[in-house]
């Protein structure tokens, strides 16, 4: 997901995102364990994102 497309979401959705982004990665982490996972260079796309995510949310709460 780029910045851009972060960064014109409202905080609520944000929000929401934000815990669809972490439900993601909660299941690709129990994928790669479990040693059903195709695509693992996923993981550490998801985990920047949920980064990105987190840091624009916290900026549009503090402005």
């Amino acid at each position: 997901m780029k910045v851009d497309e972060i960064k014109d979401l409202s905080v609520e959705e944000l929000q929401v995102k934000t815990q669809e982004l972490q439900q993601e990665l909660f299941n690709l982490r129990f994928q790669l364990h479990t040693g059903h996972l195709e695509n693992s260079a996923r993981v550490s796309q998801v985990r920047k994102d949920v980064a990105r995510a987190k840091t624009i949310l916290s900026g549009k709460l503090n402005a």
